[in-house]
């Protein structure tokens, strides 16, 4: 009988280290053993796998928010359009028309809402004893009008015969136009005819031109449309238009010198309205000038974007 119990026992014995084999192996195959499984609840240090932080995860700020001509450049998109100044007793607005002018003042080709060109307007300002803001406002605006006006031609003293040549009528925009209005200062046509070449020369003009260098008849881009004109012309300009104003007409004109040109650069060849203006300045012909001219001695008289003056 001791001996039947004592099997029995052996049997129970057997059959609970089966059944513990048993569970051991259904844990295994679900990949985890009781040690893995205490290990992946404290994993160790270096086994830790930072998460990746996306680029537009992190903390942005703008250009705007860090520079300090934030508030200049957010001034500058409104003062571009909407400025309210008086020139030759006409009411204007905006700088807009002279982007390209202020550009090259400044050396820069930024657009006039950026913190560059504000940063750029306060350089300048400080050359000539502004507050240094960064706002092309009213005060700044006119003191670069005003540098501008002092680069143009000063001596007004008109021209005495002796000094003017008959220009060819295939340098002018109307070739029909009378041979007293062709006459042209001799050294202010000299830097003209050198200034062409370069601008014939330049591929990105496209100038249609002939085997002698000269502008094609169909051409009509950078030629002349008035340059010496007689005081008393110039008096009956101001007769026949009586609201162009000082701005328009002037009354101590430098064409009576033959020293200025009036070239075309596109649109009406000489009408002042913004409208007009609007279109002469976005030319091709009118970038190359005001990167180009001063270099055969041309300054611009800022509000007409086709008149050229000589100035040396």
């Amino acid at each position: 009988m001791q001996t039947l119990r004592f099997r029995i026992v052996q049997v129970l014995s057997i059959l609970v280290v089966v059944a513990g084999v048993g569970v051991l192996a259904v844990r295994s195959s679900h990949g985890q053993s009781p040690a893995a499984k205490i290990e992946s609840q404290n994993p160790k240090p270096e086994t830790l796998v930072k998460p990746t932080i996306l680029a537009t995860d992190r903390p942005v700020m703008k250009d705007a928010a860090r520079s300090p001509f934030a508030e200049a450049a957010a001034q500058n998109t409104l003062l571009r359009n909407d400025l309210t100044w008086t020139f030759g007793s006409k009411q204007q607005h905006g700088w807009y028309l002279y982007d390209l002018l202020i550009g090259q003042t400044l050396n820069i080709s930024h657009d006039a809402s950026t913190n560059d060109f504000a940063s750029a307007i306060a350089g300048w300002q400080k050359t000539k004893g502004l507050s240094s803001n960064g706002m092309l406002d009213e005060n700044s605006w006119m003191a670069m009008v005003t540098q501008w006006q002092s680069d143009r031609l000063k001596d007004k003293t008109p021209a005495t015969p002796d000094q003017l040549l008959m220009a060819p009528s295939s340098d002018f925009y109307d070739p029909e136009r009378l041979p007293e209005l062709r006459q042209v200062e001799r050294n202010t046509y000299a830097a003209y005819r050198q200034m062409l070449a370069a601008a014939i020369a330049d591929p990105s003009l496209k100038l249609a031109h002939t085997s002698a260098n000269d502008l094609a008849a169909t051409e009509k881009f950078f030629k002349i449309v008035s340059a010496f004109r007689s005081r008393e012309y110039q008096e009956k300009l101001r007769h026949d238009s009586p609201n162009a104003g000082s701005a328009g007409l002037a009354v101590n004109s430098p064409h009576f010198t033959g020293r200025a040109l009036d070239l075309y650069v596109g649109g009406d060849p000489v009408d002042t309205k913004d409208s007009n203006r609007a279109i002469q300045v976005q030319t091709p012909a009118y970038l190359w000038l005001v990167r180009n001219a001063a270099r055969f001695g041309f300054r611009p008289y800022f509000y007409e974007p086709w008149h050229w003056e000589y100035v040396k």
